[in-house]
């Protein structure tokens, strides 16, 4: 599986850091880092005071993060100490930012989690019909769901994702990153568990 570890240069260009088992040079600036893993709209599964973070950037009609689901679920279950942030970046059309803005709108409402699952669990294509079909299975108002689809915090959850994957590069979904490290595609439970190890050893937690 290819990965790259990453960092931002200050003029805000990407550069990439050596590959693996090369000498690290610069790690991810910390105002980056903040916002990738400490952005108050975004979900977090797991513990909210894990010692390191899992970011995954995904599209709920990318058919790969469909199947990381049950893998993320067998790893927060695994490692008490793990956070993961969930980074919604609708890049599949006009259904995925439906679903996208609809699921950050279920946030308040304390279903966020149940709502996730179905979306990614559906075996029909993210849009508006089949995402409300979801929303009222797991018990949500669609009329609150619609106005808060338009908040503030779900523009800026949206807005942000897609500046922060245009400023380092990232070339579709699922990205997971942890420490200094970017890992693009679907990847193993063993995988997932190396790239959360590396990023302890990067942290030094």
């Amino acid at each position: 599986m290819p990965t790259r570890r990453l960092f931002l240069a200050s003029a805000g260009a990407l550069v990439a850091l050596p590959a693996l088992g090369q000498e690290r040079a610069n790690p991810m600036p910390e105002d980056l880092r903040r916002a990738l893993e400490r952005d108050p709209t975004a979900p977090v599964l797991g513990n909210p005071q894990g010692n390191i973070t899992l970011t995954e950037f995904f599209d709920y009609n990318c058919p790969h993060c469909r199947t990381m689901l049950p893998m993320i679920q067998q790893l927060v279950s695994s490692d008490p100490q793990l956070r993961v942030v969930y980074r919604e970046w609708p890049i599949f059309g006009e259904g995925s930012e439906f679903a996208a803005r609809a699921s950050l709108a279920s946030l308040s409402t304390g279903n966020y989690w149940r709502f996730h699952a179905g979306l990614l669990g559906m075996r029909d294509r993210a849009q508006e019909a089949s995402v409300m079909r979801i929303a009222r299975q797991v018990g949500l108002d669609e009329a609150r769901l619609r106005r808060d689809m338009e908040g503030e915090p779900v523009e800026r959850h949206i807005s942000m994702s897609h500046l922060m994957a245009e400023h380092m590069g990232l070339v579709g979904t699922p990205t997971f990153i942890c420490g200094d490290e970017a890992a693009f595609g679907a990847l193993t439970l063993a995988e997932l568990r190396e790239l959360v190890a590396r990023g302890r050893q990067t942290m030094g937690v």
